[in-house]
């Protein structure tokens, strides 16, 4: 621990104790809003690969793609990349071309990463890889693993698994019960790792990023550059404040957060939003979020559960949405939805105009629902822009865009990475389309958001910083004209 406060203490920060709460991170010096507050190497980390879509071990590319001889499970992109991790790929190499070529590609990311950890704390304990104070197996040993939480049945799971594990690695000096306890702490510590557009491509374990904990009103954000996480300041934090980023989507009612964060994490967030729950904020915040829209179609009131429970009632003009009107909806846009899977799986046998047409019908339902600024719009509005790209019709599907925007507005903080990325989505639209002008004006608010989000340097940022500068070139030149 005093090894790990000195590496801290030259980056401005420090762990404290708190009851209640367990290990914090606190800083020791201002943090102002983009500037890196803390980045870490995974200790170990595993792309998500699926049959159709690889990765490469080292970087996460998906390019050049040559798989390793030995186990023929693994990828890499270069020589470079395989260097960088033979030594640690080799004793899992060794491990997993002993099993017969079917058991290998049953071997799930899960359990590779397992695997990873236990070779590579061998290996740093026979000094054939570096250690350092932030980069060492007793990080990985003082992670919560939260064993008395867990039911019975996921106790189960994680011993099936860890004797997967043990029979893999043949290692007596590893019991099983230490494997299962270390499932654990992969559940409530490990990270998704994911490209600058948020798209997942593996998993990674960082073990003093893990001491960071959770608010769903956080003053900071994490992000990936390549591997690496990278935690910035989204806001002003003072010396001697708690550094907080978020599990889970803050998008959502007090309910919908607490349960996620019960069910994966294990513990109830006593945040400054969440201790509100039962209030007249926190009760129409959810009404909004998550709730019923007016019958007045005019009227953008939030609905509450009235006293009778004949329905809900308009908090603004009072009007009743009744039970079985809503029962009746929902029942309709669950069957849509179905539908709409189940076509948008067999697509192009079905056509996507096809699939276009179901989710519309989908959506007409949900917006006579559904509040305007209910969550539970947005996945219907990403699948149509999803298939009209597809179908390259850019203009319907910057209209649907434009219309997530004030949601995301009213469901995050002004600087979340989300609501950066769906500016960007709308400019690139915009400029395909030939309307620079507007691009500007949408690609400029993707940046103001996203440099403190993303930073500056990434491949992302780099790309982002060039489509604003020819978009701005063409919309000078159009004005000039």
């Amino acid at each position: 621990m005093e090894e790990l406060q000195s590496a801290l203490g030259n980056r401005g920060l420090t762990v404290s104790n708190v009851p209640e709460k367990g290990r914090c991170l606190f800083t020791s010096k201002d943090f102002y809003p983009g500037e890196v507050i803390i980045s870490q190497e995974p200790y170990v980390s595993v792309p998500n690969n699926s049959a159709d879509n690889s990765k490469c071990d080292a970087c996460f590319e998906s390019s050049n793609l040559k798989k390793c001889s030995g186990c023929q499970i693994v990828y890499y992109c270069s020589s470079t990349c395989q260097k960088s991790e033979w030594k640690l790929h080799r004793l899992e190499c060794e491990a997993l071309s002993k099993l017969p070529k079917e058991r290998r590609r049953a071997v799930t990311p899960s359990l590779r990463l397992m695997i990873r950890l236990y070779c590579r704390s061998k290996l740093q304990s026979q000094k054939t890889v570096s250690s350092s104070d932030m980069d060492n197996y007793n990080l990985v040993e003082a992670l919560v693993a939260h064993m008395p939480e867990i039911d019975e049945k996921q106790m189960v799971l994680y011993a099936q698994m860890a004797n997967l594990v043990s029979l893999i690695l043949r290692r007596p000096d590893i019991n099983i019960k230490e494997i299962a306890e270390n499932f654990s702490k992969f559940a409530c510590n490990a990270h998704t790792i994911c490209d600058g557009e948020l798209k997942p491509l593996g998993t990674g374990l960082y073990p003093v990023i893990s001491i960071i904990n959770h608010s769903c009103l956080p003053n900071s954000v994490l992000l990936f550059e390549g591997r690496s996480a990278v935690v910035r300041a989204v806001q002003h934090i003072p010396k001697g404040a708690e550094v907080l980023i978020s599990y889970i989507d803050t998008a959502g009612s007090t309910v919908t957060r607490q349960k996620a964060l019960k069910e994966q994490y294990l513990f109830t967030c006593a945040c400054p939003r969440c201790i509100k729950a039962g209030q007249n904020e926190d009760m129409q915040e959810s009404a909004v979020l998550e709730g019923y829209r007016c019958k007045d179609n005019k009227c953008d009131g939030f609905l509450l559960r009235d006293s009778d429970d004949n329905g809900f009632i308009c908090q603004q003009c009072g009007r009743l949405k009744r039970k079985e009107e809503i029962i009746e909806m929902e029942s309709e846009i669950k069957s849509l939805q179905e539908k709409a899977l189940v076509a948008a799986e067999s697509a192009p046998y079905i056509t996507y105009q096809g699939v276009v047409a179901v989710i519309k019908a989908m959506e007409t339902l949900q917006r006579h629902l559904c509040h305007p600024f209910c969550i539970y719009l947005i996945p219907t509005w990403e699948m149509l822009i999803k298939n009209l790209m597809k179908l390259e019709d850019w203009s319907e599907a910057l209209a649907y865009c434009r219309l997530t925007i004030p949601v995301y507005q009213k469901a995050y903080p002004p600087f979340h990475p989300l609501l950066g990325l769906q500016y960007y989505t709308c400019g690139k639209l915009e400029w395909l389309l030939g309307d620079a002008e507007d691009a500007v004006k949408s690609l400029t608010k993707a940046v103001d958001i996203l440099r403190i989000t993303h930073g500056t340097s990434t491949p992302f940022m780099k790309d982002l910083f060039r489509r604003l500068e020819e978009a701005r070139a063409e919309a000078f030149i159009n004005g000039v004209d």
